[in-house]
């Protein structure tokens, strides 16, 4: 969440960044966090104030009471003033909750980098990389050929549990483990600590990285115990340090995770649901970062790269975009999406997201650390991006792979895996 100081102090500066996000109808709400602080600042003021008379009257009442005189005039007074002093508690007690339920309403505030935009049209495209084969014959759909060759079943997994799922079996199943091994195997090689968080997680943890309360119908709740199926690797794994303040000189640290993600996709029916590329249920190699404020932005650019270098290595084209202020994540403050290319649709499709929170899951899971010359505490910055999506993985290795004959090759460098 953002520092009620920025939001009361710096008024101006959360709007221009709320007019980037397009997000003007908070607004109103930012002139009401105002307003109350105003209210807040004043009773507190008022409460010190009167505390200050109590305590002054406590020592005239012992004064005339060991010159034996009548002090039932000032205890009276005090009642009243006691009266007061809790009427004034009691509501700046309210405020400070309705401050607390506002707080959580407000996404972060957007770098000055970020381009202003309602949507995915205004994003900015950064970089381009590899070539766009061209075929000499009909290019055919990923699950047309998965179907074909019998590696992937959607009609059973739709039998079996319902839309959205899949059934990956023979080669798909051990494509699918290869491509975990091998992000796994690159990313270690580029310094992350590997980690396989739980796949469940508690509402403490999903409110930490900015998923509850406001997008609670994303995610698969499991009612009796008030758990969640995990969306994304990035919640237990920025939950680990959850409470915690870390030593400056262990920072930055980098994990990579392996977890299946779970997601409603509320809103998104009908749209992009054909094959695995909008799954209730995939896999998803993730790479998440504490860093110090001024390295995070050093952080997110390597953390970009490092995503880019297993499709360099699986030799499968992409471009690189800046999301605009509309298009970008609650939590994040900037956030770069690589898409890889999708003969089939003849486009670029996301793959992977990578963000700087900066200290904005922080506040809200109080991650920080200690400088190590002045002794203070500050919040961490958190990052995060898939390094990548496993399942829309394989579904670009067997359409930019594919061949005349209805099967596709595997790139050379997954073929060490099998």
């Amino acid at each position: 969440m953002l520092d009620l100081k920025i939001l009361v102090n710096e008024s101006e500066r959360v709007r221009e960044s709320l007019s980037k996000r397009n997000r003007k109808d908070l607004i109103q709400i930012l002139e009401q966090i105002v307003e109350l602080d105003k209210k807040r600042r004043q009773g507190l003021q008022e409460v010190e104030s009167l505390k200050a008379k109590r305590n002054e009257a406590s020592l005239e009442i012992s004064k005339l009471k060991k010159n034996k005189q009548d002090d039932s005039a000032i205890l009276e007074e005090m009642k009243l003033v006691s009266k007061r002093v809790k009427e004034l508690d009691e509501s700046v007690a309210v405020i400070q909750e309705k401050l607390g339920q506002f707080l959580y309403e407000f996404p972060n505030l957007v770098d000055s980098s970020v381009p202003s935009g309602v949507g995915s049209e205004q994003n900015v495209e950064v970089k381009r990389w590899g070539d766009i084969k061209k075929f000499d014959f009909d290019v055919k759909s990923h699950d047309e050929i998965g179907e074909k060759l019998g590696i992937l079943d959607f009609k059973k997994a739709g039998e079996v549990t319902g839309a959205r799922f899949v059934f990956l079996k023979g080669l798909a199943a051990r494509l699918e483990m290869a491509l975990i091994q091998f992000m796994y195997q690159t990313h270690l090689k580029s310094g992350y600590e590997p980690i396989i968080p739980p796949f469940i997680v508690n509402r403490a943890s999903l409110t930490g990285t900015g998923q509850l309360p406001k997008f609670e119908e994303d995610v698969f709740r499991i009612e009796k115990v008030d758990y969640f199926l995990t969306p994304t690797a990035e919640v237990p794994v920025t939950n680990y340090h959850r409470d915690e303040i870390l030593d400056f000189k262990d920072l930055p640290k980098h994990y990579v995770a392996y977890s299946p993600c779970f997601r409603s996709e509320a809103g998104s029916y009908g749209k992009d649901t054909k094959g695995l590329k909008r799954q209730h249920q995939f896999n998803k190699v993730e790479l998440v970062k504490f860093s110090s404020p001024e390295k995070s932005m050093e952080e997110l650019e390597a953390m970009v790269a490092n995503a880019e270098k297993i499709l360099q290595l699986l030799n499968l084209p992409y471009r690189v975009m800046l999301l605009c202020g509309g298009d970008m994540g609650f939590s994040s403050t900037k956030t770069y999406d690589i898409e890889v290319w999708s003969p089939y649709l003849n486009a670029y499709m996301e793959i992977s997201s990578c963000s700087n929170c900066t200290d904005f899951q922080a506040r809200r899971a109080n991650i920080r650390y200690r400088d190590s010359q002045t002794g203070k505490v500050h919040f961490v910055h958190t990052l995060n991006g898939s390094g990548l999506a496993v399942g829309r993985t394989l579904l670009a290795i067997i359409e930019n792979y594919q061949l005349s004959n209805g099967q596709f090759e595997i790139p050379e460098i997954l073929k060490a895996y099998f």
